[in-house]
């Protein structure tokens, strides 16, 4: 008994010292991501090999792909006005003239040889140009629905490119455990625009913005539902924080 009691304490002791040495480790990772710009988050995410340009067909692919997760910038959203300016209007491609190139290298292209802009409202990073309005809109009529979605956590890993809300409607239902309106397959979603963003680890109401901005959409807390709408308002003149 003597013996078992022995490794008993041991074991326990050893697991001690190493919950509290991994405690201090987070603590440490969490002050160093703190420290960073997300400039410097992004230059440390290298694309794929052999990536020169990015074209208007493989563009978002890219991006997302080189995304990863880490302890400042959440997610990266393409919103409306940028996804337009990227597939309607010219150039067709950016050119990146980098050996080797990284995700903060492929949006410092896009800002420099396109109109779409970028700017970090933490912890979201925005590509957007002067016609999206970049500060989500969420009424809340039903504050104990709104307390479930703040507890709730959305999809460890969330990747979506040019989705409309048929796909993201299920989903956030699901992760969220909050009935989401409109309905899929109905004209009310019609208008909203397709979503295009790649974020890890959101919570539910980071989730809600996420979806909101990237489709255009406002969206409104009820009693056990949330439910989104068409956003009508106007953008704002640009901030003096966007990078150029």
């Amino acid at each position: 008994m003597g013996s078992d009691f022995g490794l008993r304490i041991s074991f326990g002791f050893r697991a001690a010292v190493f919950g509290f040495l991994w405690s201090c480790a987070c603590l440490i990772s969490g002050a160093l991501w703190a420290q960073d710009s997300w400039q410097a988050v992004l230059a440390r995410m290298p694309l794929e090999p052999n990536v020169r340009q990015l074209r208007r067909l493989d563009c978002v692919d890219i991006l997302w792909r080189a995304f990863q997760p880490n302890g400042l910038v959440k997610a990266v959203i393409l919103m409306p006005g940028a996804t337009d300016e990227w597939y309607m209007f010219r150039p067709e491609k950016v050119d990146l003239p980098q050996a080797n190139p990284t995700l903060l290298d492929a949006v410092s292209a896009l800002t420099n040889q396109t109109r779409i802009r970028v700017t970090f409202r933490p912890p979201l990073l925005l590509l957007y140009t002067d016609v999206d309005v970049l500060q989500p809109l969420i009424k809340i009529e039903h504050q104990p629905t709104a307390d479930k979605i703040e507890q709730a956590r959305f999809l460890p890993r969330a990747v979506y490119n040019d989705r409309d809300w048929d796909v993201l409607q299920p989903i956030l239902t699901k992760s969220l455990k909050v009935a989401m309106r409109p309905w899929r397959y109905t004209q009310d979603s019609w208008h909203f625009y397709r979503h295009s963003f790649a974020a890890y680890g959101l919570t539910g109401w980071e989730a809600l913005e996420v979806t909101a901005l990237a489709g255009k959409t406002t969206c409104t807390v009820k009693r056990k539902k949330v439910v989104f709408e068409v956003d009508l308002r106007l953008a704002a003149p640009p901030s003096a924080d966007s990078a150029h």
